[in-house]
């Protein structure tokens, strides 16, 4: 899960590195071989470096391999050298490769945080002179956000997930449930069901960027799409009376047990067993999950046929709109920026990104950051329903500990896990936060 890959791995030293190391005037690497190709053309390498090994990424592998193969067809001038190393290890890779700036003409990245010391540090190469209308057009609405600093993008995103309410139909039916349109009907249902012994939510806040994902499904409900993004980049503030109203919103649903007993406990391991398992009525996490409620045969059939998902509910009053999403990209591509083949490797970028959306919903199960077109790909409905979510999705809104730095994240984590437990107020949850972000300003 890439929720807290972003922030873990990038201490403040690192960033001093990638900062130095820009101004050290290193050679670039040579990846040219200076021959001339059968039409004309130098002959070319791109170095290729991804994290889906054939062991345990199959799929994805062989997607790249077909992908690689059909550029080199097209472009006879170019050899396209693929290294993958497996997650953790591309991540540690990465660093010690990025310090010497002896980066890969093509890599992946992960966005926000990951990626900014990275195009701070001179690294990454701007991606902007690639895109025409229609190529921009392509990707879903506001993902590319994630990949951009200063207004610019230094990475296109290959994977994206959003975060939808999971929910047992059967259990709803029972009950005689109906999916809420709005949050007061919402809280309607979570009384119905603990009034009959039932566990509405499961949450496994131990891990807590999954009781930090219905947080910020009630910020944006409460204060709109912009509120929470402006308080983590400083143009706002987490004083804002919309983010104290979801902090407040969160204490109502714990005090009406909407969460499972023992929710700050648990990790999201243990409280998706329990909605597997038919104990729970919904169950909030990215639709990277979807394969376990549709394709997943280990499942039992019963299961899968029960579930379906619906948009967080709307507030009345509040600013916000059933089409924004809490979610985010994967991991994306980037150019080097000292590369020798820029100009192939920003071609070989788009090549990827565009045959890439195109196989691997169906060939791999994987949502694309492009749009998809959901009329010409053989899934289940459910699958299918997601996409389309996605397809006419108005914002995507970052997971929060994604956005912010390192220690700031741990501070959102932390306090989400106070929230959670009614240690703090919703008031001090909001100057806490602020003053964190205060402090990395």
């Amino acid at each position: 899960m890439f929720k807290k890959a972003f922030t873990k791995v990038m201490a403040v030293g690192f960033t001093s590195v990638l900062l130095f190391a820009a101004c050290s005037g290193d050679e670039p690497t040579e990846t040219g071989s200076g021959d001339q190709a059968g039409n004309g053309q130098e002959d070319v390498t791109i170095d290729f470096m991804h994290l889906w090994p054939s062991g345990s990424s199959p799929d994805h592998n062989r997607i790249v391999d077909g992908i690689i193969a059909e550029f080199e067809e097209m472009h006879p001038h170019v050899t396209v050298e693929v290294e993958t190393l497996e997650n953790e290890q591309y991540r540690n890779q990465l660093q010690v490769i990025s310090s010497s700036n002896q980066l890969p003409d093509v890599g992946m990245t992960w966005a926000a945080g990951f990626m900014e010391p990275y195009v701070r540090g001179e690294r990454f190469a701007s991606l902007e002179d690639i895109f025409d209308d229609e190529f921009r057009d392509s990707f879903v609405g506001g993902v590319l956000d994630g990949y951009q600093v200063d207004g610019e993008t230094y990475a296109l995103p290959v994977e994206l997930n959003i975060a939808p309410v999971f929910y047992n139909q059967a259990i709803f039916a029972e009950y005689g449930l109906e999916v809420p349109k709005t949050y007061d009907e919402f809280l309607q249902v979570i009384d119905t069901l603990v009034e009959n012994g039932e566990t509405p939510i499961t949450l496994g806040n131990r891990d807590a960027w999954t009781g930090s994902m219905w947080y910020m499904y009630l910020a944006d409900r409460f204060g709109g799409e912009t509120a929470l993004n402006e308080a983590i980049d400083r143009t706002g503030s987490f004083e804002n009376d919309a983010l104290i109203d979801a902090a407040r919103e969160i204490q109502t649903m714990v005090e009406r047990d909407a969460f499972i007993r023992g929710f700050n406990g648990l990790s999201d391991q243990e409280a998706k067993s329990e909605f597997m398992n038919g104990n729970s009525a919904m169950y909030m996490i990215g639709s990277w999950d979807l394969p376990n409620f549709t394709t997943n045969e280990d499942v039992p059939q019963e299961f899968r046929d029960s579930i379906d998902f619906f948009r967080f509910p709307a507030v009345e009053g509040g600013a916000g709109d059933v089409d924004s999403w809490v979610g985010g990209p994967g991991v994306g591509l980037f150019v080097a920026e000292n590369s020798d083949v820029k100009e192939e490797a920003k071609d070989f970028v788009k090549h990827f990104v565009e045959r890439w959306g195109e196989q691997s919903v169906e060939e791999a199960g994987i949502i694309p950051g492009t749009q998809v077109d959901t009329s010409a790909v053989d899934l289940p409905d459910l699958f299918i329903d997601v996409l389309n979510e996605l397809n006419n999705a108005t914002n995507i809104t970052m997971y929060a500990d994604v956005q912010m730095s390192a220690n700031v994240a741990d501070t959102h984590l932390d306090l989400i896990q106070a929230l959670y437990g009614l240690e703090i107020t919703p008031e001090e949850f909001a100057q806490q936060h602020e003053q964190a972000l205060l402090e990395e300003e």
